[in-house]
């Protein structure tokens, strides 16, 4: 007999040993991280969870019941009797089944009344339907591509479930090795920001850590992750997780795929939806300009495909040898400290991936407890002397003062930005300041991929600062939707807005390198009453760093696809303090904060000289031993 199939016999028995006989289980399988046990009876299990919460602790390894089948009633009729069963009072927005897990999603906008008391109705819809309810409250703006993903995945069921088996066939693999000699190897984002990617090789496993790409680079061996380095090897890779969404940390993984990886991906859930929305927007952008990508849309699709979205707080096992546990980093929403536990306690590893240690409107400060810490490897974004940013509270008062006096003299203000986290940020400034009087009220147009982050951001309140999560949850006020905002649907309506009132435009891109951003500049950057107010990182070679330095005038491309001088004469301000990057003092705090205190401190995701600085600060200060690696150097950790 195979070793996995006596695993799997093994618990097998250990389960059917404490499973009542009348819940008539008709298979055990490995599905992904965790143990799915399928029964012809899953109402009797879930009313009895306790049962299944004794197994769990036996055998250690995470269950799911999964209805068989067999026994389940046909996506129609489920969702009919699921209708009766309800109350209308929960007014029910969506019914949508994932056969693969044997699930059925149910959002309303009174969830509460999905689940009964004491979770009553939901063993109602079990026991009825034979399908496993999921209940979510309904996103106050519906997100396309949640419900693109949503269909995708319902769709490709069967080989979704493929998928899911061969991924827990190799993480529940009986080892070979003791854990001994455990290594990263640094393959992108090193001395320098962008294409970020670690590569964590075990005796047993290989894991990688962020799959990035330097969206400023046209150099294939600048812009991408060495990946030919000889460490890396795709047909041996148990998995890939990803950090957050942003693509000089996740723009390169689809690639993967396109090559013949075939596991897993492991993130939050809102990172996996904001991950999808921006590889497809970087792949429009790239035809746009006429590049040839690294990948398309169909390896954008395996990747959802292969993504397995995590909570934080719950720890999976990813590998025979390593368990993952992701916890909030406050950079962006789903953003994730990566926690590694390797072997049986030998090894612990933090990876921050780009993180916020100081809570801001839009989401909590990064977590500092942890079971156990050996290594840390730390983000240096802003690790220089003098990267000391102005404090929230400063930072807010220059902008609001910038745009009432722009408003006064009947200007309007232009604000580029990102369109994940720094527009959703702006978004709650400028709704709190306008309610509390602080802010004269003046019409925010909102134009750019804004509004699909936006709707992604809704669909996930449980990921937000505890007053939004409270004022959407618990007040029924929704910020992202106040009457201040208006959401611009078609380039024909700028042209009214231009030469409209005076007004707040928010619009992407950040850097002025593309996007409905570019159309507004030209038309305003001529009026001196008129304003733009940079609120985020200008890279050196963009539009938004020459306009940022002064530039008195531009080339630009007119509607008549004739090139314009523009003329830059409206008041240029740039404002530090909205970033959701730690500064200097921030990293260093949370370095000496972080609970239990490391042994070894690693430095990535910095300019050279900020690694550097930042490092002797570590090494004089605390005593730890603090290393900065180059790209395609390898560390042995133990």
């Amino acid at each position: 007999m195979p070793a996995l199939d006596k695993t799997k016999v093994e618990i097998s028995q250990h389960i059917l040993e404490h499973v009542p006989k009348e819940a008539e289980i008709t298979r055990i399988e490995f599905e992904g991280p965790v143990l799915a046990v399928y029964t012809k009876k899953p109402e009797i299990l879930v009313e009895q969870s306790y049962i299944v919460a004794d197994i769990v602790n036996l055998i250690r390894k995470r269950i799911v019941i999964r209805p068989d089948p067999s026994v389940r009633l046909p996506e129609k009729e489920a969702e009919t009797l699921i209708q009766k069963i309800v109350s209308a009072d929960a007014e029910i927005t969506g019914i949508n089944f994932d056969p693969s897990l044997g699930e059925v999603i149910v959002e309303a906008k009174k969830p509460g009344l999905v689940i009964g008391k004491n979770g009553a109705i939901l063993q109602e819809i079990v026991r009825e339907t034979r399908w496993r309810p999921r209940i979510l409250r309904s996103p106050p703006i519906p997100s396309k591509i949640v419900a693109h993903m949503r269909h995708y995945l319902h769709a490709e069921s069967k080989e979704r479930e493929r998928i899911l088996r061969t991924v827990g066939e190799r993480i529940f693999r009986p080892t070979v090795y003791k854990v001994g000699d455990i290594r990263i190897t640094a393959l992108g984002g090193f001395r320098e920001v962008g294409r970020s990617a670690i590569l964590l090789q075990t005796r047993e496993s290989q894991v990688l850590i962020d799959c990035g790409i330097n969206p400023g680079s046209t150099n294939p061996l600048e812009a991408f992750p060495r990946l030919d380095a000889p460490q890396f090897d795709l047909d041996n890779l148990d998995a890939v997780i990803v950090s957050h969404a942003h693509l000089d940390h996740c723009g390169l993984l689809p690639f993967l795929y396109k090559y013949g990886y075939d596991g897993p991906v492991y993130s939050s859930a809102p990172t996996s939806n904001l991950m999808t929305l921006l590889q497809l927007d970087y792949l429009d952008v790239l035809s746009k300009q006429g590049i040839m990508p690294p990948y398309d849309q169909r390896d954008v699709r395996e990747t959802v495909l292969h993504t397995l979205p995590l909570r934080y707080g719950a720890v999976t096992d990813i590998a025979p040898d390593i368990r993952l546990t992701l916890h909030n980093a406050g950079h962006i929403l789903g953003s994730s400290l990566v926690h590694l536990h390797i072997g049986e306690g030998v090894h612990n590893i933090v990876y921050t991936g780009d993180y916020k240690y100081g809570r801001t409107m839009l989401l909590e400060s990064a977590t500092i407890e942890f079971p156990r810490v050996e290594t840390i490897i730390t983000e240096s974004t802003y690790g220089a002397l003098q990267d000391v940013m102005p404090s929230r509270m400063e930072a807010e008062s220059k902008l609001t003062s910038i745009i009432n006096e722009t408003l006064d003299r009947k200007g309007k203000v232009l604000i580029p930005v990102p369109a994940v986290g720094r527009a959703q940020e702006i978004m709650l400034i400028l709704d709190g300041y306008m309610r509390r009087g602080m802010l004269k009220e003046a019409p925010v147009f909102i134009e750019g991929m804004i509004s699909e982050a936006t709707a992604i951001h809704t669909a996930y309140p449980e990921y937000l600062d505890r007053d939004v999560r409270n004022s959407i949850l618990h007040e029924g006020i929704n910020p992202f939707q106040s009457d201040y905002f208006t959401m611009v649907e078609h380039p024909s309506a700028r042209e009214e807005i231009i030469v409209g009132e005076p007004s707040i435009i928010i619009a992407t891109s950040g850097m002025l390198e593309g996007g409905p951003v570019i159309d507004y500049f030209k038309r305003l950057a001529s009026d001196e009453r008129n304003a733009i107010i940079f609120v985020s990182y200008q890279i050196e070679g963009t539009l938004g760093r020459r306009v940022q330095k002064g530039m008195l005038e531009t080339p630009m491309i007119n509607s008549e696809g004739k090139i314009e001088v523009i003329k830059v004469n409206l008041r240029i301000e740039s404002i530090e303090g909205f970033s959701g990057h730690s500064d200097r003092k921030q990293i260093v705090n949370y370095i000496s904060r972080v609970t239990p205190r490391p042994e070894r401190i690693i430095v990535c995701h910095g300019e050279k000289a900020k690694c550097l600085s930042i490092a002797r600060l570590f090494q004089r200060k605390y005593k730890i031993e603090t290393i900065v690696p180059e790209n395609l150097e390898t560390i042995k950790l133990r």
